[in-house]
């Protein structure tokens, strides 16, 4: 039995005492979004994603979406909530009030986001995917399109999707054969096939906005050859009414490991009419704003998917009885202790909490920042905001996600044989949490923009973003008796990180094939840093509050901290002798020898 309920409490902690969200009130674009409208707002959206969505999710899974005719059906009950999902707002969430949008921030949006990823990662994807979209037209279309289309978007009768994945190109877009022709009157033929589309067809909306990457005839080879159109699945007929077949066809549907619930779909286009987004040979520059985003997405789908993986295996393990504690019966009057007494569950527990509540926390920090990236009046402080989105967007992607499927894996656990079978909704979230590790660039791909981008712009100037406030939070605070037990941890773990940079730098110039082979590991390094930065501070505002508290929130919070200090992020002394050997032993094998 699946159950899900909101972390709320956890939620205003990290944005009201942690990271200052109502600092954000004193942005114009923001001067109304008070703690006073976000708390119902949180509130909602707890009700909406464990009363609507949640019932759905693992009726969903069983039933998964169906494909006749080119056209697709989504699950028993989806329709309806999506209905109810765009009567909520939901779709207008955080779009611009000029196209009818509620205007909110990202910091808020992400908390919201999380929950629909907790409750049913498969439906969240389809009005993700439109977000995404409303986002590259939002920021690259003409005035035209943006009348045409962005305020369909935001209401929810129109959906989107992005294509860019063709059989012989994933990765490598430069690949990409699909052509567009133009026509006299400006608009252009778009002709070709796309593969792992999300959302690609499906019964919720009215239309759907495809988002396709082609090149034209005279176009450049490679990447450089790219441009970026908007192609409906329906034009406009006489009325200006969304009728009239555009030739894009769904061909087929992938048969999934997990998320069956959100259509994958192989697309046609025949001739297609489309319009170009941005500029000619440019449609990478809008893909990526879309990407990027969407990286931070997926990273808030492992954050959903380890938050109710938690919920459930803690619920399981207070509940089932097994044994004795090795230290006596610690419920004497019954057949055998709940197994959350005994020390390994404990463990399996305590890492799911501890590694959801930091991403939770440092998830918040990178949103925050987008905000202020986005809507800061000084230019300087948006510049600093986006370059630290900028170093972190792979981070959260690849960590968030890498740990979402450790906590789903220690979850099923829990729940032992019970965890294996289908009815428990465990399994379900092993298998949903998979793909997050690979679409939108797989987490090895997130490695090498890491170290092969992030780190060498400007001569390191991204990682300043991170690196000074830590060495500056280290310094004010490492004297500190109350917070010795984790500063410290913390400035030990933040040297290896720093000496590994160093390292990297270093290889990188005179042989990046070395550096590359450390990519994931100094990944993970520096996100075990920045969780261990987020608990220092998390546990600080606990240490002075914890006496006055009755609740027993702060003290949990302190005792999770101290078990991320002690027993995790350890683990960044292995990671930081094996970067520090370098990659030789991986590239020493033959091809043949494989």
């Amino acid at each position: 039995m699946q159950i899900y309920s909101a972390p709320i409490r956890d939620m205003q902690f990290v944005l009201y005492e942690l990271h200052d969200a109502a600092g954000l009130t004193a942005l114009d674009s923001f001067s109304e979004v008070s703690r006073d409208l976000v708390d119902p707002v949180l509130a909602a959206a707890a009700k909406f994603s464990s009363q609507i969505l949640q019932p759905l999710n693992l009726s969903g899974d069983q039933q998964g979406c169906k494909l006749t005719a080119s056209a697709v059906s989504t699950p028993d009950g989806f329709k309806q909530a999506y209905q109810q999902f765009c009567q909520g707002g939901w779709t207008a969430f955080c779009c611009d009030p000029e196209y009818g949008g509620m205007g909110m921030p990202k910091s808020i949006h992400s908390m919201v986001e999380e929950m629909f990823c907790s409750a049913n990662l498969s439906f969240g994807m389809y009005p993700g995917l439109s977000f995404g979209a409303y986002h590259a037209l939002h920021s690259f279309a003409s005035q035209q399109i943006k009348d045409k289309y962005l305020a369909k978007l935001v209401d929810g009768s129109f959906s989107g999707t992005m294509c860019l994945t063709e059989p012989q190109c994933g990765t490598d877009l430069g690949l990409c054969r699909t052509q567009a022709i133009p026509c006299e009157d400006g608009s252009y033929l778009i002709t070709g096939n796309k593969i792992f589309i999300s959302a690609g067809e499906h019964d919720l909306s009215e239309n759907i906005i495809h988002l396709v990457l082609a090149r034209t005839p005279e176009s450049p080879a490679g990447i450089k050859g790219i441009s970026l159109f908007v192609v409906p699945k329906l034009l406009d007929d006489e009325q200006g009414q969304a009728s009239l077949a555009n030739n894009v066809l769904c061909t087929s549907i992938e048969q999934k490991m997990g998320i069956k619930a959100s259509a994958t779909c192989s697309m046609s286009f025949e001739q297609s009419r489309g319009w170009l987004v941005g500029e000619l040979n440019k449609g990478m520059q809008g893909m990526f704003a879309m990407m990027n985003r969407a990286r931070l997405a997926v990273g808030v789908q492992g954050l959903g998917l380890s938050e109710v993986a938690y919920q459930a295996a803690t619920a399981y393990a207070k509940e089932r009885l097994q044994g004795r504690s090795l230290a006596g019966a610690k419920y004497p009057e019954q057949a055998a202790d709940p197994i959350i007494v005994h020390p390994d569950v404990r463990r399996m527990l305590l890492t799911m909490r501890a590694y959801t509540q930091g991403c939770r926390a440092y998830g918040a920090w990178v949103s925050q920042e987008y905000d202020y990236s986005n809507h800061h009046p000084d230019k300087k402080r948006r510049q600093a905001a986006d370059e630290f989105v900028q170093l972190s967007t792979p981070i959260v992607k690849s960590l968030f996600t890498d740990l979402g499927f450790e906590c789903t894996n220690l979850g099923m656990q829990v729940l032992g044989g019970h965890g294996y079978i289908h009815e428990s909704g465990l399994e379900q979230y092993v298998r949903d949490c998979r793909i997050t590790q690979i679409y939108e660039g797989t987490n090895g791909i997130q490695a090498l923009d890491l170290i092969g981008r992030k780190l060498p712009y400007q001569a390191g100037r991204y990682l300043r973003r991170f690196f000074h406030p830590v060495q500056e939070y280290i310094e004010a605070n490492i004297e500190d008796p109350e917070q010795a037990e984790f500063v410290q941890p913390l400035a030990k773990a933040f040297s290896r990180l720093q000496q590994a940079t160093g390292r990297l730098a270093q290889v990188g110039l005179s042989d990046p094939e070395q550096a590359a082979a450390v990519a994931s590991e100094y990944l993970r390094l520096f996100g075990l840093v920045a969780l261990a930065f987020m608990w220092c501070r998390m546990t600080k505002i606990a240490v002075a509050k914890v006496n006055d508290d009755t609740t027993g929130f702060y003290a949990a919070k302190l005792t999770t901290g101290r078990f991320y200090m002690q027993k995790i992020l350890p683990q960044s002394s292995a990671l930081f002798a094996s970067i520090m050997v370098g990659g030789e032993v991986l590239m020493a094998l033959d091809e043949e020898q494989f």
